[in-house]
């Protein structure tokens, strides 16, 4: 359903989930639990949510300045509210004596709403927009600052950019128009068995921007297979000799790992040379290890219904990965169908690093076929501030 509906309660609250997203550079998938959350500061990632949050409270402050917003104590809100600059209130407290769990992001939602915010944001994935829903009364609007690892979920803005612009024009008008949007989780013990079920947890009122707000994750369909074959047997023709390419995570690029007789990760990020597989399952440290002076690309594909090629479940293609790789770092491939499906958006890029975002902008060229390509537009989630900012040219 996509049903538009008023809602004119302004005041806006604010909840970081700070372990969110840790878990996507280590290459572990998900950043659920405390053994996944250590093993992935053991390898070295650290969580980014707080950084996440503070780029859209940036913008908010900007447009806002001195706007007192409701949060939860510390590390759940405060610390970066008062970062940016902004006045916080806060209405629920963790207890200190214990590391934050999920639980406190629902009791925190709640606790903004009982308050009363009219606009919850919340930064982290798919696991803390579940949260997030179990505490937000139906008359609340939520809006997800993109900082997980799965977001297959449709109430997560664009970029923290674009979710800072429509706080700010939610503060600006007294409240915006809301739509219908699907939160979606899965277990990630089955996601890291390559068995992604992602499933419909709840409907949740989000503020209607169709430019700032991605769409829910489209599965591929079966009926797409064969294309999907071909697109990648197109991919394995283009790859060049003596080059390491890092396969991401993906159905198109487990087809890539096929086509080239190798048994890659599904959700991880495997690198060939010369088709043969030289690392597997690699973390964002050991990805940089790998290319160390060597010529080196990042093979991605298109999210199906979101368009996004970086900053959504393939963390370990970081920022510092791309810069690496050097000056034309992508290799994508998908098929004819996700690229129409999109209805002339452009594709998106959300590696954390505007200045990466913006250098990836532009054209390029996206394989579909052994001998079929289509020149797609990319845009910079990042610049989604201004709601014609997805509008291709």
């Amino acid at each position: 359903m996509s049903t538009v509906r008023q809602l004119r309660r302004p005041a806006i609250g604010v909840v970081v989930n700070p372990v969110a997203g840790i878990g996507g550079p280590a290459g572990l998938v998900g950043s659920d639990g405390d053994a996944v959350q250590r093993e992935a500061i053991a390898r070295g990632a650290h969580a980014r949510a707080a950084d996440r949050a503070a780029v859209a409270l940036a913008v908010l402050a900007d447009a806002h300045p001195g706007l007192e917003v409701l949060t939860a104590g510390g590390a759940l809100g405060e610390d970066t509210v008062r970062a940016a600059g902004l006045l916080a209130r806060v209405v629920y407290t963790p207890d200190a004596s214990r590391a934050t769990t999920g639980d406190d992001t629902m009791r925190a939602v709640a606790a903004c709403a009982a308050d009363g915010a009219g606009l919850v944001l919340f930064a982290g994935g798919d696991g803390t927009a579940r949260d997030a829903a179990s505490g937000a009364p139906p008359e609340v609007a939520l809006l997800g600052i993109p900082a997980g690892v799965k977001m297959y979920s449709g109430c997560f803005a664009v970029s923290p950019a674009a979710a800072g612009a429509i706080a700010a024009d939610w503060q600006s008008s007294g409240g915006l128009s809301t739509r219908e949007a699907e939160v979606l989780d899965l277990d990630e013990a089955l996601l890291r068995a390559g068995r992604p079920d992602p499933r419909l947890f709840a409907l949740v009122r989000v503020p209607a921007s169709r430019e700032r707000t991605q769409a829910r994750k489209a599965p591929t369909p079966t009926s797409e297979a064969d294309a999907v074959r071909l697109a990648a047997a197109g991919a394995v023709a283009a790859m060049q000799p003596g080059v390491r390419y890092l396969l991401g995570p993906g159905g198109t690029l487990a087809a890539v790992s096929r086509e080239l007789g190798i048994q890659g990760t599904p959700l991880g990020v495997d690198i060939v040379q010369d088709g043969a597989l030289i690392a597997r399952d690699v973390s964002e440290k050991q990805a940089l290890s790998a290319i160390a002076g060597h010529p080196a690309k990042a093979v991605v594909t298109v999210i199906g219904g979101q368009g996004f090629l970086l900053g959504r479940g393939n963390q370990q293609l970081s920022p510092a990965v791309v810069d690496a790789i050097g000056p034309d770092p992508l290799l994508v491939v998908a098929t004819e169908q996700k690229l129409l499906d999109l209805s002339g958006r452009p594709l998106l890029v959300d590696t954390g690093d505007p200045r990466i975002d913006e250098r990836l902008a532009g054209h390029l060229r996206v394989i579909t076929g052994p001998s079929s390509s289509s020149i797609y537009p990319v845009s910079a989630a990042s610049a989604a501030t201004t709601e014609g900012a997805h509008t291709c040219v």
